[in-house]
């Protein structure tokens, strides 16, 4: 993921919606990374200990990846005066 910036107070809906969309393939990719991860492990191809350590880092990605989500999604009702945008938004898988 890009780098990411706490203070949203000079940017626009249409900026924040497209830190949402960008969050989202963040954590596609982490999904991904997730499933790789785990056919390496079941395929014998990762030891034990190098798999607890790299599902620790997709772990903490993803934690930060939900934590940005829920800042977006407060950023997008400050924007809107408390009502989400009809038809823009889509549910976050978390």
């Amino acid at each position: 993921m890009s780098a990411w910036c706490e203070d949203f107070a000079a940017t626009s809906l249409e900026e924040i919606l497209q830190c949402q969309t960008q969050n989202r393939a963040w954590g596609k990719e982490l999904r991904g990374k997730n499933n790789s991860l785990v056919n390496s492990r079941l395929a014998h191809e990762l030891s034990f200990a190098d798999y607890l350590t790299d599902r620790k880092l997709v772990r903490d990605a993803a934690a930060e990846y939900r934590r940005r989500a829920t800042v977006l999604d407060a950023q997008i009702v400050r924007c809107t005066g408390g009502a989400l945008p009809q038809g823009e938004l889509k549910p976050v898988q978390r």
